[in-house]
Order: C-alpha cells, then structure tokens, then sequence
C-alpha cells in the first residue's frame, strides 16, 4: 500500500493535501493552521470532485469573511447595513479596569475598545496574551441612538481543533514503519521528504520540539531563506512569533503596570525571529537576567511575585559568515546581540540546530501530498507536553559521569522530544533510539563547543559527550559536524601542500583493522582518503556491488577506477572485476555502460571485467589482504544539485551519505 493511501486509510479528515494550502492563501498573510482549519472542514479526503468543490468553498469563505486591512471600511459597511455579519480575524483583548469590562481589539478590521463579554474571555484566556487569536467572530452592530459602543460581538471561535484523541493517535502509529511515519510528519509541516536525507528531516523536525517539550531551549543559526521561523509563525495556534529585537521585560515576562503576565504565560512557545538583529544597538542587562533566570528554573520575578510558566524559548536568528569562517576566527554564536553572549545564558540552551545545513527552500521541496492538518498535529503536541519519554533512555543507556547537569538535562529534555514526534508510542528499536540520541548529543555538545571558547569558566571543567549502550557495554562518542568536517578539510590541506613538496623521509602508514561511520551530510570525504591506503600495491582487486545501475552509479565507478590508477606506477597493470545485479529495465544499458568503461580504462593499465550475479553484499577485496565491506557500496555520495557545482570535480566537496565501512585484514 502506498504511502499516500495508508495516511488517508487511517487518518481521514485528520489530513489535508498541502499543495491546497498555498493554493487557497493567495497573497493573504494568513497563517497556515487558519487555512488547514477551513480545509479540513471541507477537502479532507482524496476525492477530486469534492476537494475542488471544497476549494471553491474556502476561497469564498476567504473572500467573504476574511478582513484585509484595505478592506475594513467595506467590511464596517457590511456589518452595519447587514445587522450582523461573520469575519475572520486576529483579536487581542485587555481589561479596561476603570470600566471594569474587557476590550477587545482588531488587527485588520482597525476596531479598538469593543466590549467582549466575560464568559468568552475566560473561555479563551490566550485573548489576553497581548500576542492576538484568530478567530471566527459574528460581529453585530446597533443602531440605538442611546448606546455607548455600536459594534458587538455576538459569537467568537477560536480557529483551533476543539478536541483530539491522543490515544488513537498512539495506536495508530504502530500501522507505520519508521521511515514512513518520519515522510508524514515532513508532509506535515509542508516539505517533500524525498528532497531530505535521514539527518536532514531531523534538523526539520527538531523545531517541532519546543512545541512538545515544557520549558525547552532552542536556538537555530542559519542563511536567510531556510524556513526557519516558518514552525514558529504558521505551524501552531498555541505559539507567538516575536521579532528579537521588539522584546522587552513587560511583553516577555510581566508587566508591572496592572501586574499583567507576559507571553510566556499564554503561550506554549515563544520564538524570537531575526534575533541577531539588535535594534538600538543596546540590549536591555535586566531582559537578559530575567530571561536566563526563567531558562533555568521556569520561573521569574517581577515585583515583589514570583510567577511559574511552561511556555518554550526558541531564537531563530541569520548567521553572518559560513561555519568554517566563524570556527576559525570567532564562534558558532556570533551573529547574536553582544548582550546575550554570555556564558551564563547559553548554557541554558538544550539545543542549537545547524541551520547551515539547511538548503535554501525552493518551490520544489514543498509537498504537495497529504499531511496532518497542522492544527490537528497541535493539539496532540500539546497533548503530549504532559508526557516525558525520558525514561526510555535512563533503562537503555549511561551518559558520561563528567557530564554536568545541565548537559543531561539538555540530551534527555530534546531526546523526549524528538521520540514524542517520532516514536509517540515508545516503541523506539535501539539502534533508532542511538540515533535520536546522537543527534541530541550533538545539539548539546555544539553549545558546550562554544562555550569553551566564549567563557574561559567552563575550559577548567571539561567534559566528555560520551555514553555506554547498557546492553553491549559499547561505548560511544557522538561528534558535530561541522568538527568532522572542518577537521577534515583541514586534513586535506595539509595532505595538498604535504604532495607538493618533495618528502624525503616519509613514516610507513600503519593500517588498522576497523571501521569508518560516515554521517548525513559529512564533507571532507573522498575515495581516495577511503580505500587508497588499503588498495595500495594490490594487483587484482574485486567489487562486488549490486546497485551500479544508474548514470551516476556508473561515474561513481570511474572516479573510484580514476583513483586506482593514481595509485600504481605507469608500467604497472591492475586487474579489476566487478560484481553487480541488475533489473530487466536497466541491463542492457547496463552492459553497455561496463563495455565503455572497459575501453576507458586500458588507458590507466586497468583490465576491467564485470559478471551480473544476483548477490547482496557489498565489498572490496584485495590480494594484498585487505577486504572492505560497504554499507552504500560506492554510492556514498548525496546528489549534487545545480549544473555549474564544484562538488562535481572534487569529491571532498561533496555531501555524503550516512553509511559504515569496514576494514578487515584478511
């Protein structure tokens, strides 16, 4: 069963194809989870007839009710000639307390101070948040000549799913595999999965757990262009996006005229877009205490009260150069305002997200298949807020006793969340429970990295991200990226300028027997850093390989053929065969790919033969005693993209695929 039908099987009228999104916003600056709202009440299953009917119906509902701001004198018009007329709108509501009533206030339809009965504000207390709900309003209008307000408000809705059942949704889970759950979830939030490898989805799916986790940390650093606010502004009604450098004590926190609570007692999650942007170019010392006082311990002070939230603190921010510019000369959070890098503050951070390795978003990625109706995911992330799955790691692993509290809180805190998101119903295999693990490791590790360089404090008690797995007893020791790959390009500078100098006295290579782990996305990599030092001085080497099958399958071949005859002296000759498979539809190109790669390759003192045997392993095996297993076989590489890209001549550029090679002395 397809993937598409599956979702649709099991979760109908839970989903909603995404294209249609886009297709019904227009240029109407209205958040996605207000359009799914209206989509699911009408094109929520896969029948063409009713999602184009559907369509039509949310476009007029749109049209209709919608308030643009240029609009709003026609829509008064409407409401007064009319008596009464629906409107979708953002309402912010505040207590006028010399007249003792609630005051509600319009964003687009520009109405200010209209009363809102008690019932409706505290059935929906997130009116008073100061950030804005929006809703569905019957707005009525009185013409008596002794009233002292004209408009009224008759009924009002916020858009928000009114209810979920987190149980069926736990259940339901069990009915997909893991790779297939993590597609729906990308489908979700709008994006293609097929344009992301494992580690990519990751990095998309972590800006889901502020909206999971209580009292989260998150902070992402990365181009313009990568979507990283988008989770925070159109995904949640139970998030506010806030612009860093708009923030103050009394939004944030309370505010001491009237003893109003702040954002961060309304909301689940609080996100500060283009936080590296400092308006003024002062950043308020008090904000920054009382933010780092309620990162820590959930809690603030204002006045002579102490106030406890749950809400998230996500900063999203644009980085000024690229990673290895920023590793050599400065760190890692240097684009932020100067107020906020301290290492008293950062070290509250869970976790810091490589926006770096997000790709600009092109119009390509975005899905247009079906999905949960974001609204409806939500609510069951805030369901699950109550949960914590951090148990799940305490039975299976021991992190490293030199780890501070703060680092295990951050590695457990952003594991719970991210299982919540993929694994809802605990059922994690250990080797799926590693990765998550790493990938939390990691985040963690990046802020300590920088932290080392940012406040000589932390340099006098160093620690290991280190864990032992309970039952193997193996221990691991998960690394950032950018330090393998920054460690790496380094290494091959240092190898070019080694062989362009002659060398008169080299040390023999020792080799080792063991393995290599490749991660999503590591540079730095080449088949001549791979396999030369193993194939060096072997005359008959096999391949056996059962995906080489494909064009570029082919020229992944011949760069591995190319670096073999860089190895061998002029006059020497290697004798290569390789073992491949292949299906009906590509075997006879197939073998006329391998006749020309044959031909090719006499030129390089190469005697290239292949056989077709249907074989799933994949290795390479030399007569000088070395045999390499491969996990991907050559196609260690991600695809490149664009016609002019400089990966396409040198391999170390090139993005790879997560995968191990083995090295075994035979």
């Amino acid at each position: 069963m397809e993937l598409k039908d599956k979702i649709i099987q099991h979760f109908e009228g839970k989903v909603v194809r995404k294209d249609l999104t886009a297709l019904v916003k227009g240029n109407n600056p209205v958040p996605a989870y207000v359009l799914e709202y209206l989509l699911g009440q009408y094109c929520a299953i896969d029948d063409e007839e009713i999602i184009n009917t559907g369509i039509e119906k949310v476009k007029n509902i749109i049209k209709d009710n919608y308030v643009h701001r240029s609009d709003s004198e026609i829509i008064k018009a409407t409401i007064r000639d009319s008596g009464n007329h629906k409107i979708i709108d953002k309402v912010n509501v505040s207590l006028n307390d010399r007249a003792n009533i609630y005051e509600a206030e319009f964003a687009n339809l520009g109405l200010k101070k209209v009363p809102i009965p008690d019932s409706m504000v505290m059935s929906n207390q997130k009116l008073l948040s100061g950030g804005g709900v929006w809703c569905i309003l019957n707005m009525g209008y009185s013409h008596a000549e002794d009233t002292p307000m004209r408009w009224i408000i008759v009924d009002l809705k916020p858009i928000q799913v009114a209810n979920v059942d987190v149980q069926e949704y736990l259940e339901l889970r069990k009915e997909f595999t893991t790779d297939e759950w993590l597609d729906l979830m990308m489908h979700s939030i709008g994006l293609n999965p097929e344009y992301f490898n494992k580690r990519d989805k990751l990095i998309q799916l972590s800006r889901l757990i502020p909206h999971v986790e209580n009292n989260y940390n998150f902070i992402e650093l990365g181009p313009k262009g990568t979507g990283k606010s988008h989770i925070f502004s159109e995904l949640s009604p139970h998030g506010v996006l806030v612009s860093g450098g708009d923030v103050s004590k009394a939004r944030l926190f309370v505010n001491n005229t009237g003893n109003k609570i702040g954002l961060v007692g309304y909301w689940d999650v609080v996100a500060l877009d283009e936080f590296e942007q400092e308006k003024g170019g002062r950043t308020d010392g008090d904000l920054v205490k009382i933010m780092q006082n309620y990162m820590a311990n959930q809690s603030f002070n204002r006045g002579k009260e102490t106030y406890q939230a749950t809400a998230s603190m996500a900063f999203v921010g644009n980085t000024k150069h690229n990673v290895p510019y920023m590793l050599k000369n400065s760190h890692l959070f240097e684009s932020i305002p100067d107020g906020y890098i301290k290492g008293a503050f950062l070290d509250r951070m869970h976790m810091y997200v490589p926006g770096w390795e997000v790709s600009i978003l092109k119009s390509s990625v975005f899905s247009n298949e079906y999905g949960f109706i974001v609204d409806y995911l939500a609510e069951l992330l805030r369901e699950l807020r109550k949960n914590d799955y951090s148990g799940i790691l305490h039975q299976k692993i021991a992190l490293d006793g030199s780890l501070t509290t703060r680092d295990k809180t951050a590695i457990y805190k952003s594991f719970s969340g991210l299982a919540k998101i993929i694994y809802p119903d605990q059922n994690i295999p250990e080797d799926e429970l590693l990765e998550l693990l790493d990938f939390a490791v990691e985040g963690r590790k990046r802020v300590k990295d920088q932290l080392y360089i940012i406040d000589e404090t932390f340099r006098s008690e160093p620690v290991d991200f280190k864990y032992v797995v309970k039952s193997s007893g193996k221990e691991y020791e998960p690394e950032t990226l950018e330090n393998l790959n920054y460690n790496a390009a380094v290494a091959v500078k240092q190898e070019e300028a080694e062989e362009s100098v002659e060398i008169i006295s080299r040390k023999p290579v020792v080799l080792k027997t063991g393995q290599t782990i490749l991660k999503d996305n590591q540079t730095g990599i080449s088949y001549k850093k791979l396999f030369a030092d193993h194939l060096t001085g072997a005359t008959n080497i096999t391949i056996q390989d059962p995906y080489i099958r494909l064009p570029y399958q082919f020229k992944n071949l011949l760069e591995f053929c190319s670096m073999l005859g860089s190895l061998k002296d002029p006059e020497q000759l290697i004798n290569l065969e390789v073992i491949s498979w292949n299906i009906e539809e590509f075997l006879e190109d197939s073998k006329v790919y391998f006749e020309e790669l044959a031909e090719s390759l006499q030129e390089l003192g190469i005697s290239f033969t292949y056989r077709l045997e249907q074989h799933h392993d994949r290795y390479i095996a030399a007569d000088n005693g070395w045999k390499i297993t491969l996990g991907r076989g050559l196609d260690i590489f991600e695809k490149r993209e664009g016609r002019f890209n400089i990966a396409d001549l040198d391999q170390t550029k090139r993005k790879c695929k997560s995968c191990e090679i083995t090295y075994l002395k035979i």
